[in-house]
């Protein structure tokens, strides 16, 4: 059982990351991105949300369901600053 004492690691990567300008997004999402090797925004536009977390799910496998619902928020967030 860990102790009160320790602190949860915080990964700046994904929170400097270009992905965390999308309202309302997720850490855990942002760093999902990344491992896709997505850098920024504009990569997401025209692609399949469920596709990426599917091949998220190959690399995690242990990922959790609910960072399809911020992929798809990035996704849609890409197409409409892109117009």
């Amino acid at each position: 059982m860990p102790r009160a004492t320790e602190k949860k690691k915080v990964d700046y990567g994904a929170l400097n990351s270009p992905f965390m300008r999308v309202p309302r997004m997720n850490v855990r999402a942002a760093r999902a991105l990344l491992d896709l090797n997505f850098s920024e925004i504009y990569q997401l536009r025209g692609r399949d949300p469920e596709t990426l977390f599917c091949d998220y799910k190959k690399i995690r496998p242990s990922a959790q369901d609910d960072i399809l619902k911020y992929i798809k928020l990035a996704v849609e967030f890409s197409e409409r600053e892109g117009s």
